[in-house]
């Protein structure tokens, strides 16, 4: 009786297991962001990016990444619409901004599926590098969501230099151009440089923004494995104190992946 009991147990966790797998195989995702979203490569199929763990653990139908090396998810007075640059230092054009614009270009041209889902992990390089996004902080989250939707978009791209706004600016774009997918927006993780307050001030400011929107947010650098003043002198899951080594990256990607489960919409 135990025997068949026990048997029987197995196969309920075995059936909603694949319940659970089955239920992300319609799902297109997407993976937008800078470096440490950019190693796991386009195809998110490289060890040392979390999107190659992520994939693993979610399952979707496809998984595809315009991330690039040195984004940020500010613009500057220097920033241009540009889906043709590639870079993967930081410049004025490698904003969030081009990425979504990639995105949509891809998608008209039939070489991306509309994506169900889309992820943007960023902010890392705004908060490193400030001074080469001078107006990062000239705008609170409140003071850029009394504008209407509209007056946001209508704005050009240079004139949006604002951490805030220029999270608002990506995000509205994403709905204009695929209303029905889901975002989710996730925080750069702890790493050590410019140090956890750094981080933490940029991720305080995308989770209001989030919220603004009933957008979904993963704070990594809160509730994320990795400790950035750790990762400075004993690199565990980092191999330089910023970037993922293959164990941080399975670490994160199954983190969001878990996380996720409580925030689908589908």
């Amino acid at each position: 009786m135990k025997i068949k009991l026990f048997l029987g147990i197995l196969m309920v966790i075995g059936f909603m297991t694949n319940i659970s797998a089955a239920n992300h195989s319609h799902l297109h995702v997407v993976l937008l962001g800078d470096s440490n979203t950019f190693i796991g490569g386009d195809d998110c199929d490289k060890d040392r990016g979390w999107s190659k763990w992520f994939k693993e653990r979610f399952s979707p139908s496809t998984c595809k990444s315009y991330a690039r090396s040195g984004a940020t998810w500010t613009n500057c007075s220097k920033t241009k619409i540009n889906t043709e640059e590639y870079s993967e230092k930081l410049t004025d054009n490698n904003v969030i901004f081009n990425q979504v614009l990639r995105l949509i270009q891809a998608t008209k041209e039939g070489k991306e599926p509309q994506p169900d889902l889309i992820m943007i992990m960023a902010g890392t390089n705004d908060a490193w590098f400030k001074s080469s996004r001078p107006q990062l902080f000239s705008k609170t989250p409140q003071q850029v969501f009394s504008a209407t939707s509209n007056t946001v978009l209508s704005k050009p791209i240079h004139q949006v230099t604002s951490l805030a706004e220029s999270v608002r600016y990506s995000c509205e774009k994403i709905k204009e151009a695929f209303p029905d997918a889901q975002i989710v927006l996730i925080t750069p993780m702890q790493i050590g440089k410019p140090g956890v307050t750094g981080i933490h001030k940029i991720g305080d400011i995308i989770e209001e923004c989030g919220h603004y929107m009933s957008l979904s947010v993963i704070r990594l650098d809160y509730e994320g494995t990795i400790q950035g003043a750790r990762e400075i002198n004993n690199r565990i899951f980092t191999t330089d104190g910023v970037h993922t080594n293959s164990k941080g990256a399975k670490r994160n990607g199954y983190f969001i992946a878990n996380q996720l489960e409580s925030l689908l919409l589908y």
